[in-house]
């Protein structure tokens, strides 16, 4: 981690750390969704949106 990077997380309260990693976990989803509209253009929004339930509900790290 760049010792700025480092520097900001320190400084920042635990309200902007929990909101930082929400944005990031938001846009991991939305990234995923249009991944999975671009390689299966044929399926309906409630498909995709369920398969990206899927996807994070049995991720594995």
């Amino acid at each position: 981690m760049h010792p700025e990077q480092k520097k900001i997380f320190q400084s920042m309260t635990p309200e902007q750390k929990l909101q930082a990693a929400l944005n990031l976990y938001h846009s991991a989803r939305n990234l995923k969704a249009a991944a999975l509209r671009q390689q299966h253009p044929d399926w309906s929004e409630e498909k995709i949106e369920q398969k990206v339930r899927e996807i994070f509900l049995y991720a594995r790290s």
